[in-house]
């Protein structure tokens, strides 16, 4: 049973990263066997999956045709870039004093991961690996409810630019800052990694969304 819980779980990850990506589009239908057809996977855990999401508010269900992705409002992203940046800069720039090098070290294949599915233009990759980073880094400060916090915030945001910036070559720019931001980190420069966590989520807000 634990399997199928974490194929499941695994199913609606990818699910999540498609829709904060954009590649499944707001207000359109899907239904499980086109996802399942799209994801290469079966469409019993994808239906599990996707009612999962309705509980999270990212989809809701449409009767006899399947499942149809929640519109977010330039408002409400404007929302959670602004709580995102109240959280999550103040938090990693704190990282410098207390990180430990090993745990940070840690981070660095993940960044690895993160400029290769750029390059790739594997966006849902990306968003997933993108996610494994920023979530793995705040866990350092030891506060799992910030943790979550950012994790919804996450969740409910949607990156419509990030095709753009894949088509104009920019993407893979915007992912070599997670490289700069460890390398502030571990050199515990502060300054630079206030200035590296501000830009990237600017970037997030303005280039990728």
């Amino acid at each position: 049973m634990e399997g199928r819980t974490s194929y499941r779980a695994r199913v609606a990850d990818a699910l999540r990263a498609a829709l904060v990506a954009g590649t499944l589009l707001p207000g359109r239908i899907y239904s499980a066997p086109t996802l399942a057809a799209r994801f290469g996977v079966s469409a019993t855990p994808v239906r599990e999956a996707m009612l999962d999401l309705v509980k999270e508010g990212l989809v809701t269900t449409v009767p006899n045709k399947g499942f149809r992705v929640t519109e977010v409002t330039e408002a409400q992203l404007d929302e959670f870039a602004q709580i995102r940046a109240l959280i999550e800069i103040p938090t990693v720039t704190a990282l410098t004093a207390t990180a430990e090098p090993a745990a940070l070290t840690a981070l660095r294949p993940v960044a690895d991961e993160i400029v290769a599915t750029a390059a790739t233009g594997d966006l849902v990759g990306y968003i997933e690996a993108d996610r494994r980073f920023h979530l793995g880094l705040l866990a350092l400060a030891g506060n799992a409810h910030l943790v979550e916090v950012v994790g919804d915030l996450r969740k409910r945001s949607r990156l419509y630019g990030l095709t753009a910036l894949v088509e104009r070559g920019l993407l893979e720019e915007s992912a070599r800052e997670h490289h700069e931001l460890l390398d502030a980190l571990l050199t515990r420069d502060e300054t630079a990694v206030r200035e590296v966590m501000t830009r990237h989520l600017t970037h997030v807000r303005t280039l990728w969304a």
